[in-house]
């Protein structure tokens, strides 16, 4: 009867040393200190880089916009929005369109002036589709905006929900769209390194990482993959 306790209480502490002391006892063992990215605890720290690129990008998100699952992005980041609208698979609260991404015939060519997509592309199994059906529906001068998972564990409830399938490069992620887009209107960029990359994958939350670590770039280790493509006008 004693040992169950003792355990519990030999557990509890080893998972508060190694959270607290991450550098020196945090990555001993093959399981991750915060299982799930470390949600709750923090900043995730694949959102701190979405955040920053969306911040950059925010004189474009403007007009009508379209963004995935939620209005979430759109409302923080937002520059002279004059309409949201939502899509999403599944019907439910605040979703305003119901459809895949990869065909959205309900949606008319050149409607959007900007189309918002956190962390959704490399969930869909024909992405050279949904590339062509987002060039369709933006407005000649519009821009998609998307972020996309490079090195990133398996999200086991997206898995199960409708899917986790891919992840991409800098390369991969220009290629795919330049299949709709001219090259010269394609912007990629990485952001990550070998250090944010292990904590990341181990739950630590950015809150608990160096500003001057979350802020070096290296093409190498590619935590997120960033796009901004603009249609032509």
């Amino acid at each position: 009867m004693r040992r169950n306790p003792l355990r519990k209480l030999l557990a509890a502490l080893r998972w508060r040393l190694r959270n607290r002391f991450y550098l020196t006892y945090g990555f001993r063992g093959t399981a991750p200190i915060n299982p799930g990215y470390g949600y709750g605890l923090g900043t995730v720290i694949d959102r701190y880089y979405e955040h920053s690129f969306l911040e950059e990008n925010r004189p474009l998100i403007r007009g009508h916009v379209l963004e995935v699952g939620d209005r979430k992005s759109t409302d923080r980041f937002g520059s002279g929005v004059t309409r949201v609208d939502v899509l999403n698979p599944v019907p439910g609260p605040g979703i305003d369109i119901v459809a895949d991404l990869t065909s959205c015939p309900q949606v008319p060519d050149d409607t959007y002036d900007c189309v918002l997509l956190t962390e959704v592309i490399h969930v869909i199994l024909d992405m050279e589709t949904a590339i062509s059906e987002i060039h369709r529906i933006l407005k000649p001068g519009g821009s998609v905006i998307a972020t996309m998972a490079g090195i990133a564990q398996v999200n086991r409830g997206a898995m199960e929900e409708y899917g986790d399938r891919w992840r991409v490069t800098s390369l991969s992620a220009g290629e795919l769209f330049a299949t709709r887009f001219p090259m010269r209107n394609i912007t990629v960029r990485t952001y990550g390194n070998a250090h944010t990359a292990c904590c990341y994958m181990q739950g630590i939350p950015a809150e608990r990482v160096k500003a001057s670590r979350l802020d070096l770039w290296e093409p190498d280790y590619q935590l997120i993959v960033a796009v901004v493509a603009t249609k032509p006008s």
